[in-house]
C-alpha cells in the first residue's frame, strides 16, 4: 500500500500503529519480537494489539508467525520488506513536511 498525492500513509499514520512500525523498524531487517513483548514494550492490551497488528498484516506490512515448543505457543511479529519500504516512505514524508519551507525568507 502507498501514499496518494503525497499524503502520509492512513494505515501506519494511526497512533498504535505508528508505534508498532517503529518499534519492529528499530530492529535489523528480518529480525522479529514475540507479541508478548512487543504488547510489553508498547503498554498496550492484547486485544487492542491483536486489532492493530490484523491492519498491518492486511496492508502487508508485517507478519506473524506461530511456534510451538511442548503445550507452549508462542507468536512472533515482524516487518516485512514491503512493511519496512513503506514505514521509510512514511518517515521522508513526515520529515520533509517537518523541515522549514525553504525560500528567500528567514
Amino acid at each position: 500500500m502507498s501514499t496518494v498525492g503525497g499524503e502520509l500513509d492512513p494505515v501506519i499514520h494511526a497512533q498504535a500503529r505508528l508505534r508498532v512500525m517503529t518499534t519492529l523498524a528499530a530492529l535489523p531487517a528480518c529480525d522479529r519480537l514475540s507479541f508478548a513483548r512487543l504488547q510489553e514494550l508498547l503498554d498496550m492490551t492484547p486485544g487492542n494489539l491483536i486489532t492493530h497488528l490484523r491492519k498491518l498484516d492486511e496492508a502487508g506490512y508485517t507478519s506473524s508467525d506461530k511456534t510451538r515448543t511442548g503445550r507452549t505457543t508462542t507468536t512472533y511479529v515482524c516487518l516485512t520488506s514491503e512493511g519496512r519500504a513503506a514505514f521509510d516512505r512514511y518517515v521522508q514524508q513526515l520529515r520533509a513536511l517537518l523541515e522549514p519551507a525553504s525560500g528567500g525568507e528567514t
